[in-house]
Formats: C-alpha cells, structure tokens, sequence
C-alpha cells in the first residue's frame, strides 16, 4: 500500500494515552537513553532533566503525545511526534533499543518504553520545553471536533477552498485526523473527497460533524478495547475499516467496489455510488496515461476491468 506506514492519528494517540496514563504517571524516571541527539529537537532544558522525576500526567496536542512533569517550577513537557513511522513500546525493565530502529529509551523501574522509528527517514523528534506558553508554540492549531458545535463547525470547515480530503487532514484546521480515518468519515457522510468544503451546505456538514464523531469515538474505544493489558500496536490499515486500504473490495454500505486515488504518495479510498455518484474520480497518474480512455463512471470502469482480465 503506498501510506504504509501511517501515522498514528487521534484514535492511535488516544490509545497510547491510555496506556501511558496507566503505567507511567506518577512513576519515576529512572533514566533516559538517546541514541541520536538529533532526535530532541530543543536545547533547554535537556532531556536527561527528567530522570529523577515523575511523570505528573499525559495529554494530546493534536498527534503529538506530551508527557508532563510537574515536580519542576514552571511544569516541564516531553513533547513526542511520532510523525509517520514513530511508534512507542513497551518492555522489559532496561531492555536493548533494537537495531536501527530504536531511537530512545526512557526507563522506569518496572518497565521502560522504546521510541521507535521505522524506515531511513528520521522525522520523529521530542522536544523539551518549560511552562504552558512554550507548550502552546508546538500547537499546529487544529479545532477538536468534539469542541464544535453545528455551527462552529459549519463556519470553520466551509471557509475553506480545500478538498474535503485536505480539510480534514490539516492539522491546522481539525486536530487529530489523518489520511486513515478521514476515508472511514467521508465515506460515512457520503460526500466526495475531491469535493470543495466551501461549497458544503449545511445538511452536509452536519453530516460530516456527526460522521467525524463517530468514527473517531468508535475507533477510540475499539483500539482500546483491543489493546487490553497490552500496548497498541498501530498499524496502516485494518481489517474492519470500510474505505481505507480497502480498494476493490466491496462497500459496506452498497456493495460497490471501493474505489483508489493517488495523489503526493497518499493513498485516497472512497465508494463511487455512496459518494461521487457514480463517477470515478481521475487519479493523477493513472489518468494522465490513459487520458481519454479514463473511465468515467463506475459502469464504465467495472467494463475496462473486466476486458483487461478477459471478461465479456
């Protein structure tokens, strides 16, 4: 799949949330273990300050995961992005960071967790910083569904001009959604991920409002629920979505073939009946190749299908 891995998005923090607020907060750092320095992004105060604390409590700043310290004058933050392939472990009590992956280490009495980072791109990064005003700088900026009403969130995603597929995503505008959930909602609210979010009327941001609070609260509690006694593991697509990672299967909801676009390596799935009606939306390079060969609607795509793979 082209966004393998993906970044763990607001159901995939939250699950890391639970599980960090349950076996670290209120234990103490015993050390912390850095393989590359240029993983901590900050100067001051530095890493290794923590060891000797507690952990005071866990929060979210969008996709980043931040660790609190409050035994410090103004409160200290470890401030974790993950980005796309950072993932966070849990194991043995001084256990080994593996290969090439493992990029840190922190060490606790009864256990340590591993920040890991997959593939020869180093995004992920921590960042250490002093007091709520400097934890406020790495905000991104994007709105909590979950703290907009009808109206705010009408007046906040309709005046925009991007895509409803780059709406979402933006963490500029809503905290917390990726690529991933972002199928899983468009497809639950019936619109077009190529469609304006200028252009939503207000029927279709309720829609869009309600879908985004379902999918991401039922998501939320799945993975959790999953997880248990152990860590989450997250993953690029799983079995029980609708639309992502789902291209030519049937839809849920109608039984079409769940349709792909790709556009800048992300990958986009969608259902052509419960979305676009009918039409197949051009894939940037695909249709460039076929030009005026593209087809243009689900019956006309399902024909091309079956002639290259000898069928009637």
């Amino acid at each position: 799949m082209v966004d393998a891995p993906t970044m763990p998005e607001l159901p995939d923090i939250e699950a890391y949330l639970h599980v960090l607020r349950r076996d670290l907060v209120g234990r103490e750092v015993n050390g912390v273990r850095l393989k590359s320095p240029f993983l901590v992004r900050t100067i001051a105060p530095p890493l290794k300050s923590i060891e000797g604390h507690a952990v005071s409590g866990v929060r979210r700043i969008g996709k980043r995961v931040v660790l609190e310290f409050g035994g410090f004058v103004p409160e200290r933050f470890v401030v974790i992005h993950l980005m796309k392939a950072g993932r966070l472990k849990w194991r043995k009590p001084g256990a080994g960071l593996p290969g090439k992956m493992g990029l840190c280490a922190f060490d606790f009495e009864h256990g340590t967790v591993i920040f890991t980072e997959a593939g020869r791109k180093r995004r992920a990064s921590i960042h250490v910083v002093e007091g709520e005003e400097a934890l406020a700088h790495l905000d991104p900026g994007g709105v909590e569904v979950e703290d907009l009403d009808a109206d705010g969130f009408h007046e906040l995603v309709s005046s925009h001009r991007h895509t409803m597929k780059r709406t979402l995503t933006d963490p500029h505008i809503l905290s917390g959604i990726g690529s991933a959930y972002a199928d899983e909602i468009l497809l639950r609210a019936g619109l077009s991920p190529m469609k304006r979010a200028s252009q939503l009327d207000r029927d279709e941001s309720g829609r869009l409002r309600d879908a985004c609070l379902s999918v991401l609260g039922e998501w939320t509690k799945r993975i959790q629920t999953e997880t248990g006694a152990g860590w989450p593991e997250v993953t690029a697509f799983r079995p029980a979505m609708a639309a992502h990672g789902k291209a030519g299967e049937p839809c849920p909801q109608c039984g079409s073939p769940i349709q792909k676009i790709v556009y800048a390596e992300t990958e986009t799935n969608y259902c052509a009946t419960c979305q676009t009606g009918g039409t197949v939306l051009k894939d940037r390079s695909l249709s460039r190749l076929l030009k005026e060969d593209w087809p243009r609607d689900l019956d006309a795509w399902q024909e091309r299908l079956g002639r290259g793979s000898g069928g009637a």
